[in-house]
This record gives C-alpha cells, sequence and structure tokens, in this order.
C-alpha cells in the first residue's frame, strides 16, 4: 500500500509533463481559409517590412516585438484571430503572449514561407 502512495504521485507527475499545456489551438496552414470562413481575421506578427513584401490578403500588420512591449493597440478583443509568421516560431510566441491576456485566437504551426494562396503588398 505504501508503494502505491509513492508510485501514484510519480505517475501522475509523468502524465501531467506529457500532456499538452498550450493555452490555445494550433492549426495547419491549410486550415486557415477554413477559419476565415469562419469570421477569423489574420494576424500577421511579422515586422512590418516584411509584412510590406507580401501577406495574405485581408491580413492585419501587429508585429511580435510591440507585443512583446506591451502594445496591443489595434487589437480588439472582440475578433477572432489567426495568428502567423514568417516561420512558426514568432506566432508561437505571439500566441503565449495574446494567450495571457485573453483574445481568442488559433496559432499556425507554419508560417509564411509555406503559404501557397494568394497575398497582396
Amino acid at each position: 500500500m505504501k508503494k502505491l502512495f509513492l508510485i501514484l504521485p510519480a505517475l501522475l507527475l509523468l502524465l501531467s509533463a506529457c500532456g499538452n499545456d498550450e493555452a490555445y489551438e494550433t492549426i495547419q496552414i491549410s486550415d486557415i481559409e477554413a477559419k476565415q470562413q469562419e469570421g477569423y481575421t489574420v494576424l500577421d506578427v511579422r515586422e512590418e517590412s516584411e509584412y510590406d513584401m507580401g501577406h495574405i490578403i485581408g491580413a492585419e500588420n501587429k508585429p511580435l516585438t510591440e507585443l512583446q512591449a506591451d502594445n496591443v493597440e489595434g487589437l480588439s478583443e472582440d475578433k477572432q484571430y489567426i495568428v502567423i509568421c514568417q516561420s512558426g516560431n514568432r506566432s508561437k510566441q505571439a500566441s503565449d503572449i495574446l494567450a495571457k491576456k485573453g483574445y481568442d485566437f488559433v496559432n499556425v504551426a507554419q508560417g509564411m514561407s509555406s503559404w501557397n494562396g494568394d497575398i497582396e503588398n
């Protein structure tokens, strides 16, 4: 019985470490258009110069550097966002910030480097 009390906490710790601790959904780049059809807005977190070179049609730009500086000006708590960057790294960082602030969004696992759809400048 004593062994059970020693093993059970270790087992629970192991199971919690294996769980998904992200507070948000991560989607594939192929899911973006379906999310747009549901009313989501693309939020491109690349720097403005990268965004200006080409972005998903209708996307809004809010660079990760601004989010890291606690600047969420221009974002709406009433919108649902699809967070994307160039490769997926910055969008994850931005998603961590947005999750803490209570925004409604999904993160894109890949980035614009994998986007095959139409873009605008």
